[in-house]
């Protein structure tokens, strides 16, 4: 990628970045949370609208000068409605972090009772880990995954549910490789009262083009980031399938309407949680959503789920642990204790090699989250470089390979060779340099 101003006025930092470039260009990026986006995306995102401060919506700036500012947020917004069947949109979160902090506190008061997935479990830590602001601000009940199926169990979701009658309910996780039942969590957060919030961060392209069911018809809100699998600059989002009048009594000071809830969702973003909005990572969005609506996307996520289920068929083959059996998404968790090798040693061994996973908790781990007894694995990347079920089978047996042989140095060295020989048939960016 040329970066020539960048070269001339700042060569160390320029030699970074072309350090990093060299790096994603020979390196095999596995991390289900990771993508490449493409050259008008970049450009989007290093643009002028870098420069401009924007705080408040299109039409209700605090600043002025904020005409084509306007005309670039409104068609980000436009396009994700489109993209996910949605009437409302919020496009400023600066990540999927700061969305569900946003979402939860237009919903539900500080001290009220949530319920999510374990984060040792598949969760996030926005669903209730007590690091983290959700686990600090409200009472946290979390439900696990089925030991024996490695799935969410509704009979047990259900009894929790009951017995703590949660104010809100969080479907959706950054490990959990199955299919989100939306209707399902909907039926228990109805029995109990509970508004229900889904985070599709993970599965967010694979909702877009119906490769996912969708959370809209069924949940109150719905969060996702927008890079991951829908191949985006990194950056948050807030969703709902219909806007209505609030229940809880929250009206316009003058007037005295009843807010609408997306009223109530604005004002949690800005001002509740952060100040100006990163106008030129918002339209860098905007070309991600317009990218995502043509027909070439779709296929592009087609190849994203059968790269999974390649690499699902290629480690079951190999007799390896996958948590929950397999994947119906772009992602797979691997139980590695039966190998003999915990998850911090197989990123290291791994990554030396130029394979690029991340250790990950396994559901009932014995290990800490710093060593952990699993590793996460996804697909999106590598089917952006345009690699297919011929690379997959060999990748699944490189890895094999390594995890086999944890300290045979002539064997890692050996993979290394063949990675970036694989990576380098299979250019992100630096074949369109001229």
């Amino acid at each position: 990628m040329p970066l020539e101003n960048l070269k001339a006025s700042d060569p160390e930092l320029y030699a970074i970045l072309d350090r990093e470039m060299s790096r994603e260009e020979l390196t095999l990026e596995l991390i289900a949370s990771e993508n490449f986006v493409s050259y008008p995306v970049l450009e989007a995102a290093g643009g002028v609208m870098t420069n401009k401060y924007a705080e408040g919506y299109p039409g209700k700036r605090y600043y002025g000068g904020c005409d084509h500012i306007d005309e670039a947020e409104n068609l980000a917004r436009d396009r994700a409605k489109k993209l996910f069947n949605a009437e409302y949109v919020n496009v400023q979160p600066h990540s999927g972090s700061q969305a569900n902090m946003a979402a939860m506190l237009t919903f539900i008061e500080t001290g009220d009772t949530i319920m999510g997935l374990d984060l040792a479990h598949g969760g996030h830590l926005t669903h209730g880990s007590p690091v983290n602001f959700s686990g600090r601000l409200f009472n946290v009940v979390s439900y696990q995954v089925d030991k024996e199926s490695g799935r969410v169990n509704f009979a047990d979701v259900r009894k929790l549910a009951q017995e703590h009658k949660p104010k809100l309910i969080i479907c959706g996780g950054s490990a959990y490789s199955r299919f989100i039942e939306f209707e399902d969590f909907k039926s228990v957060a109805d029995e109990v009262g509970a508004f229900l919030m889904a985070d599709i961060a993970h599965p967010s392209g694979l909702v877009a083009t119906g490769h996912h069911p969708s959370p809209m018809p069924y949940c109150d809100i719905v969060t996702t980031t927008t890079h991951k699998s829908l191949r985006g600059p990194r950056g948050g989002m807030i969703m709902m399938g219909k806007d209505r009048e609030n229940t809880w009594g929250k009206i316009a000071p003058k007037s005295g309407r009843t807010k609408m809830i997306s009223e109530l969702i604005d004002s949690s973003v800005m001002p509740g949680i952060q100040g100006g909005p990163l106008m030129h990572i918002i339209s860098a969005k905007a070309v991600a959503f317009a990218e995502a609506l043509q027909p070439e996307f779709k296929t592009y996520i087609q190849n994203v789920v059968d790269n999974a289920k390649y690499m699902e068929e290629e480690f079951l083959s190999r007799e390896y642990n996958l948590v929950s059996g397999g994947t119906d998404t772009h992602l797979l968790l691997i139980d590695l204790t039966e190998k003999g090798v915990h998850g911090k040693a197989a990123e290291n061994i791994l990554g030396s090699a130029g394979i690029i996973v991340n250790k990950n908790m396994v559901p009932f781990d014995s290990r800490s989250p710093m060593v952990t007894s699993g590793i996460r694995i996804g697909s999106p990347a590598i089917t952006t470089r345009g690699m297919g079920k011929t690379e997959v089978k060999n990748i699944v047996s490189m890895i094999d390979t390594i995890i086999s042989n944890p300290e045979d140095e002539a064997v890692i060295s050996s993979v290394k060779n063949q990675i970036e020989e694989l990576c380098s048939s299979f250019p992100i960016y630096r074949h369109s340099e001229a």
